[in-house]
């Protein structure tokens, strides 16, 4: 398309780029209307360099007659039956090859009369629209139609009916955006004197300055006596000659289109920019929103019941290591408590107590909360594609829980060297109380045949080294347990912060993966649909 704007590509990439991001996300009808707009461009630059301009108007507006005398000849019959022209009717300049067939072939006019080339118009194609308020439906859909597809849209008006509401309302206001591409006339001055046309004029200008069309050119014009058709044929001249209201209309229409895409970004601050949130921790989630939820899940998952577990598993372990060795067979009447949880293996179901409704009713606010500080400074219709994507079903994220706790190393296990160094010791003092018992009860042996005066009793500070041997070894033995137990708890809680920490860290994922990824991911494509939208439309 010679002349095109360099901006007309760039902003139909934006454009797309909108669409595209958009797609299966945002449920909206602008989003459809903008495809539209790409697919009009891609087909009209293909079609070549001819400037299609469209007359519109009411039903005795005398726009038949005025796109006859623009063509030279009775081409679209006028007459006094209602509604008039029923389909497009179409007068090419230009020769055959110029392209204009493939042209009206997409704008489907099938009605079409060629002219001589002429100068100063070759490569118009001038199109004479069915009525707009014509009381056949059909009539009305292709006039909305072609409306849309044309480069330069002339309104007919007459001076009885130039105010009319249905006109302003249901077309001229709405092309506010594509003054450029609009030309307004007031068809039929000839019945009216001078003063009243100066009045109808000056009425209808600024009708349509309010309207948004100071930039559209107003013309007087009478079909039947030719006033105001040389300038209406130089106006259409100027713009076929600079081959650019082609472009210039889809310039326009990019322009109409992202301005109503932009309905679904944030409104600008003070200072022109956007509010997007705050980028802080969990993509656009505070930190502590992100803390909240993590405790909320990891409630929800059984992470206390696994860490309260893991702390009286290694008490257990740690006190049947470090106490009186003859009682340790003892431990086996009371099962590991981690034992039962089925930890350690994330392809299984652990055997994890389901979630009360306290702990789902806290996950639920949690998600929530987490949910409103991502959609902050998101359009309506992005919150709710951020609200889709953030609606986890319970038993999903049910499953994700349970597969991170019962996949989560709990932290080593390897047994303390100062438990072994304790547990030695104990067995040492069982020993030793063990030899003093035995030695007792080969004394009474020995009374017992009377030989107890030929084995020496050995003392010390007069009391039996036999009997100091075993009460020593039980007494000091139960003292080492009781000292142990301390050290033992302490390794216990440390060990069971650990394993918590583990979890959570877990859990963590598990959020951010199933919930704040993608929601992060909602707010980048809003981003990234509002830049595309704003390159677009500036």
């Amino acid at each position: 398309m010679r002349g095109a704007d360099r901006s007309l590509p760039d902003r139909l990439t934006a454009l797309r780029e909108a669409v595209e991001t958009a797609e299966g996300r945002l449920d909206v009808p602008e989003v459809g209307r903008a495809r539209a707009v790409l697919a009009k461009a891609g087909a009209r630059e293909a079609l070549g360099d001819a400037t299609v301009v469209a007359l519109a108007g009411a039903t005795g507006s005398g726009k038949s007659t005025l796109f006859n005398a623009l063509s030279g000849s009775e081409v679209s019959t006028p007459g006094v039956r209602r509604p008039t022209t029923g389909v497009a009717h179409a007068t090419v300049w230009g020769r055959p090859d110029d392209g204009a067939d493939r042209l009206l072939d997409w704008l489907e006019v099938p009605r079409r009369h060629r002219r001589e080339p002429e100068a100063a118009l070759d490569g118009l194609v001038l199109l004479d629209l069915p009525d707009h308020d014509s009381v056949r439906l059909e009539h009305r859909l292709e006039v909305d139609r072609l409306v849309g597809l044309v480069d330069v849209l002339v309104w007919v008006l007459d001076p009885q009916k130039y105010a009319d509401a249905a006109v302003h309302e249901r077309y001229l206001a709405p092309l506010a955006g594509h003054a450029g591409v609009l030309l307004v006339v007031l068809n039929q001055v000839d019945r009216l004197d001078e003063a009243a046309a100066r009045a109808c004029l000056a009425d209808l200008r600024g009708l349509l300055d309010r309207e948004g069309l100071a930039a559209t050119p107003l013309l007087a014009v009478s079909a039947r006596t030719g006033t105001g058709l040389a300038e209406l044929r130089g106006e259409l001249a100027r713009r076929v000659g600079a081959r650019r209201a082609a472009t210039e209309r889809l310039l326009a229409d990019v322009r109409g289109s992202a301005a109503e895409l932009a309905a679904h970004c944030p409104e600008e601050e003070a200072g022109g920019s956007r509010r997007w949130g705050r980028p802080v921790a969990g993509g656009s989630v505070p930190g502590e929103v992100v803390d909240d939820l993590t405790d909320a899940l990891a409630a929800a998952a059984g992470v206390p019941t696994v860490t309260a577990a893991v702390e009286r598993s290694t008490r257990r372990a740690g006190t049947g290591r470090t106490g009186w060795p003859v009682l340790r067979w003892t431990r086996k009447l009371r099962p590991d408590p981690l034992g039962g949880l089925h930890l350690g293996d994330e392809r299984a179901r652990t055997s994890l107590p389901a979630a009360g409704a306290v702990e789902r009713a806290r996950m639920a606010t949690a998600v929530r909360e987490a949910r409103d500080a991502a959609a902050d400074g998101l359009a309506p219709a992005w919150r709710d594609e951020l609200r889709r994507t953030a609606e986890v079903s319970e038993d999903r994220l049910a499953d994700a829980l349970d597969r991170a706790v019962g996949g989560t190393g709990l932290g080593s296990d390897r047994v303390p060297l100062w438990q072994r160094a304790a547990g030695g010791l104990q067995w040492l003092l069982l020993a030793t109380a063990l030899v003093g018992a035995l030695w007792l009860l080969l004394l009474v042996g020995l009374g017992f045949f009377r030989l107890d005066d030929v084995v020496p009793l050995p003392r010390v500070e007069g009391l039996p080294l036999p009997t100091l041997l075993v009460v020593g070894g039980l007494l000091a033995g139960a003292l080492l347990a009781l000292v142990a137990r301390p050290f033992v708890g302490l390794r216990a809680r440390r060990r069971a912060r650990a394993a918590d920490r583990r979890l959570r860290a877990a859990i963590r994922g598990v959020a951010e993966e199933e919930l704040l990824a993608p929601m992060a991911e909602v707010r980048d494509e809003a981003a990234r649909f509002c830049a595309a939208v704003t390159t677009a439309a500036r």
